[in-house]
């Protein structure tokens, strides 16, 4: 079974996805697979336009293509479907990479994978409670509609994938995420202050419980990330310091420096985040939901999420105990080699090499 010669893949420049199409592109590049990359939605940042044309074997392209998890229409997404379909005939492509598999339903001229991320109905499940009002519903509806067109679908952890199956009837194929192993990541060299990074905006992430928490403790809390959300949304600090959206520089030197990383969030389908932190040497203090179970069990402490008072006795013990919280540094930076970005190309591929080598694996055990 061969690779893809040429593979189209979507992403949007708001959050995570657009880091995982970044590297997952580069090392299909190394391989020799020309990649494609449509940018739907808003227009990526200047940095990150830079960052993608640097990449041998990688064009980047805007999609005038809607957000399909920001009150897209049927109509929408069949307008920015065919363009997708468009772009990907231009480009030649042999396989198409949907990192909204939504778009799923558009008449593509080769086989589809579709990568759950995290969708609507499962945030509202894990964040709200209860039933998901109509317009969730809808939008799942119209997500079911497009998983139910992929080919197959891949989920990047096995927690999610079953979530997926439970909401959507499809079960995916776990493939973990990875990031390349930063080099020169001091591992040691901490300063006694807990990060945290992500959107901000996002109920998803619980910045309001680590923001309480911080209020408790003795350490300071630097929180990277924007604050304000596409649709309006806006998240107030009171303890932690908000530090605004960074670039990947100034990132790599807080993670660098910082001696904790905490995520007290109620929904993460996998965390990059977190997994940046353990690789350059940070302990990891995370809320005990099943995601972070799966990828961190006996590599992090774990904490309720809903319980700052407990939060901040957890992160002050830990930024004053240095013998353990080296130890659960070094626990995370050894879990954290597990997910590589190479792992992550080689387990896409072999993905890729099933679904044009044989019939359509769509509902296909993780």
């Amino acid at each position: 079974m061969s690779a893809p010669r040429h593979v189209f893949m979507t992403a949007d420049a708001i959050g995570g996805v657009f880091t995982y199409a970044r590297d997952l592109a580069a090392g299909l590049a190394r391989r020799g697979v020309g990649v494609t990359l449509a940018a739907i939605g808003p227009q990526p940042s200047a940095a990150q336009v830079r960052d993608l044309r640097a990449l041998p074997g990688v064009r980047l392209v805007q999609a005038d293509c809607p957000l399909d998890w920001l009150d897209a229409s049927q109509e929408d997404l069949d307008r920015g479907g065919r363009e997708l379909a468009r772009l990907a005939r231009e480009a030649g492509a042999d396989l198409i990479h949907l990192n909204s598999p939504a778009f799923g339903m558009a008449h593509f001229d080769a086989p589809v994978v579709g990568a759950c991320h995290s969708c609507l109905l499962s945030w509202w499940e894990a964040v709200r409670g209860g039933p998901a009002p109509d317009a969730f519903q809808d939008a799942g509806a119209r997500l079911r509609s497009g998983y139910a067109a992929c080919d197959v679908l891949v989920a990047p952890t096995r927690a999610f994938a079953a979530a997926t199956e439970r909401l959507y009837g499809v079960r995916p194929r776990a493939v973990p995420n990875g990031r390349a192993r930063p080099k020169g990541a001091s591992e040691g060299l901490k300063e006694p202050f807990v990060l945290t990074s992500g959107r901000l905006w996002d109920d998803a992430k619980n910045i309001a419980a680590l923001d309480d928490a911080a209020g408790l403790m003795r350490a300071r809390v630097e929180a990277a990330g924007s604050l304000d959300g596409p649709a309006g949304e806006r998240a107030e600090l009171r303890a932690a310091h908000a530090l605004g959206r960074l670039e990947t520089a100034a990132m790599t030197e807080l993670f660098d420096r910082a001696a904790v990383y905490a995520s007290l969030a109620l929904y993460e389908p996998f965390g990059l985040g977190v997994l940046e932190a353990a690789q350059f040497g940070c302990a990891l203090v995370l809320s005990d939901i099943p995601t972070h179970r799966e990828l961190w069990d006996g590599a992090a402490i774990f904490v309720d999420a809903g319980d700052a008072a407990y939060a901040a006795r957890t992160l002050d013990g830990l930024l004053g105990d240095p013998y353990e919280r080296g130890r659960y540094a070094a626990l995370a930076s050894a879990r954290s080699r597990s997910y590589s970005a190479d792992a992550m190309v080689e387990r896409t591929l072999t993905v890729y090499r099933d679904i044009l080598g044989g019939p359509a694996l769509h509902g296909a055990a993780a």
